[in-house]
């Protein structure tokens, strides 16, 4: 009986690391966590409901992901990334997801047409208004990546994009966080629309034009803003 009490105690364990990283890291990949962000373990454990183990444990793996880093004095943060980074993950971002891209439109169902169309219209409405929400306008971003991504039927593929997006997304959604600017310029939104229309002729060529035109555009302006690290 004991030896099945200390199982279940480490089942437990680490369904609650499980969890904590996952919170941890839909944050990272949707941008709502800042390069340079602090984090507050404590805050986490109490926000969470567990214990500082599950989210040390949860942040060790994070940062053995190259997602957050443990400086010398214990405390976290998100990492800074330096132009050079920010160039190289663009450029395997733009063959892993314009890849992506291609095989959605050619594998898509009516139901992931729809969703995707749906997220367009989520992100559309945000990009439109006089006052957008730009939390909502990041988050419509992301899922409707995730969407087009998942239509692939690629699993191995999404998970590959997942692990890119966790280091580039607090650096690829700052400026939509922080500043109207890129929202109000409407070159995602173009960029969406011809996704979305290439998606729906089932244009694989076409959406991964449109796709990788959207990555080029979001990372001249972030390349040119001034807020990657020298």
């Amino acid at each position: 009986m004991d030896d099945a009490i200390g199982r279940i105690g480490r089942v437990e364990r680490v369904t609650l690391g499980a969890r904590v990283y996952a919170e941890l890291r839909g944050l990272l990949i949707a941008g709502e966590l800042a390069p340079g962000e602090r984090l507050s373990l404590r805050r986490v454990a109490d926000q969470l409901g567990t214990s500082m183990m599950p989210v040390r444990e949860a942040v060790s793996r994070l940062a053995a992901d190259a997602a957050l880093t443990v400086l010398p004095n214990r405390s976290v943060r998100v990492p800074l990334m330096d132009a050079g980074q920010f160039r190289e993950l663009t450029r395997v971002r733009l063959a892993i997801e314009g890849f992506a891209a291609e095989e959605a439109a050619r594998a898509r169902s009516e139901a992931d047409l729809a969703a995707i169309a749906a997220l367009d219209d989520l992100f559309r409405r945000e990009a439109r208004a006089a006052a957008p929400s730009f939390e909502r306008a990041v988050r419509a971003n992301k899922d409707l990546h995730f969407a087009v991504y998942a239509a692939a039927r690629l699993p191995t593929l999404t998970a590959v994009i997942e692990g890119l997006w966790l280091r580039v997304g607090p650096v690829l959604n700052l400026d939509m966080r922080v500043s109207g600017t890129r929202l109000a310029e409407g070159a995602a939104e173009r960029h969406h629309g011809r996704l979305l229309a290439a998606i729906r002729a089932q244009d694989g060529l076409g959406a991964r034009a449109a796709l990788v035109a959207d990555i080029e555009e979001a990372a001249a302006f972030i390349a040119g803003s001034g807020r990657l690290a020298p």
